[in-house]
């Protein structure tokens, strides 16, 4: 296995820059996911990785040699896609060896990665069926074993769990990091699901628009993201946000207000605060608790009762709502009021740009 490296990688599809300068370095042995919305560039970069699109500027390095000009077949990567591409006629034995035989592999030794792999991914009774026998997590199994006994230097995943239930989403997601576990492979991993990116990432790259906007572990990126799009982009429910102005200093940190707010809140922050300065407030769901003296009051429009957690929505005005995620089953009635708090600590401020303070 191997790292990869990327240096000011830009990528032209004519006069469009798409991807814009991407810097990127992942250890042996990382499980990194390329996270986003649908057209930030995340699937290009990886295609630019595997050598299926060509870089228009900067270096692409794995294990320490530059493959800028290299062919995909002897970049030392394979490739898993959405499209699990197997050939129907094929047993799940013959289309895992598919490609070592082509490559001329000898027989015994395709055999000896064939059932290693299998054992591997706990399919080694499904050796004999056709495609067509097989659930969606199985085929897709059968796609990441293909990928395995080619002892890649980079696993490389586009979006591999799309066309898979919720249930067997998340049984793949466990699946997926025994896997990193098991093999100790350097993994690249694109997905638009902030969950899958959280629950598998030792690093995730947040991507927005061709640019990079953070890199970091997960929990970094969910307790002090770098910008707006980040803290709304990581977490689900999603953080909220509202429109704020600083209204003084209190011994606990900033007090801010706003129309949206029944009354002013504190907010632990005592830097870039300056009288009368708009920001924008972000708190989490989960942050949120009822309060009868909360500064967030609201009328209920929606209750999501999950069994371990309630989710209850709150209009605050003809236009604005918040999420808050309660713990627990409570008892929250549909047009009733509500006050939500929160402590000065969960709270996040970000400045007129869009840069957390």
């Amino acid at each position: 296995m191997a790292g990869l490296k990327l240096q000011d990688v830009r990528k032209n599809f004519g006069t469009v820059e798409v991807i814009k300068g991407v810097d990127l370095d992942v250890e042996h042995g990382e499980f990194v996911v390329f996270v986003g919305p649908s057209g930030c560039g995340k699937s290009t970069l990886l295609r630019m990785v595997a050598g299926l699109e060509e870089t228009t500027s900067g270096r692409i390095e794995i294990g320490g040699r530059l493959v800028n000009d290299v062919e995909p077949r002897d970049r030392g990567v394979a490739m898993v896609f959405q499209s699990y591409a197997l050939y129907p006629h094929m047993s799940v034995y013959d289309n895992v060896g598919f490609g070592l035989k082509l490559a001329g592999t000898p027989k015994d030794v395709r055999d000896a990665k064939i059932r290693a792999a299998a054992r591997v991914l706990q399919m080694e009774h499904l050796l004999d069926r056709k495609p067509a026998q097989l659930s969606g997590g199985q085929r897709q199994r059968v796609a990441i074993g293909r990928a395995i006994v080619r002892e890649p230097d980079v696993f490389l995943f586009d979006e591999p769990l799309s066309n898979l239930d919720a249930a067997l989403r998340v049984d793949m997601r466990m699946e997926l990091a025994r896997l990193h576990t098991d093999l100790g492979a350097t993994m690249i991993y694109v997905t638009h699901d902030q969950v899958e990116a959280m629950t598998l990432a030792d690093k995730i790259v947040v991507l927005q628009g061709g640019i990079v906007q953070q890199i970091g572990s997960p929990l970094e990126l969910y307790n002090h993201p770098t910008n707006l799009f980040v803290a709304g982009f990581i977490g689900s429910p999603k953080m909220n946000f509202i429109e704020v102005t600083v209204d003084g200093a209190t011994d606990d940190g900033v007090r801010i207000a706003s129309p949206l707010l029944a009354s002013p809140a504190i907010v632990d922050q005592r830097q870039g605060m300056a009288q009368g300065g708009r920001l924008t407030l972000g708190v989490r769901p989960h942050a949120l608790q009822l309060d009868d003296t909360g500064p967030i009051g609201g009328v209920v429009t929606l209750v999501e009762r999950l069994g371990n957690e309630t989710i209850v929505r709150v209009r605050l005005d003809g236009a604005t709502e918040m999420t808050a995620a309660l713990a627990g089953q409570r008892e929250v009635a549909l047009d009733a009021p509500v006050r939500l708090g929160f402590t000065p600590a969960d709270a996040h401020l970000f400045a007129a740009g869009g840069k957390r303070l």
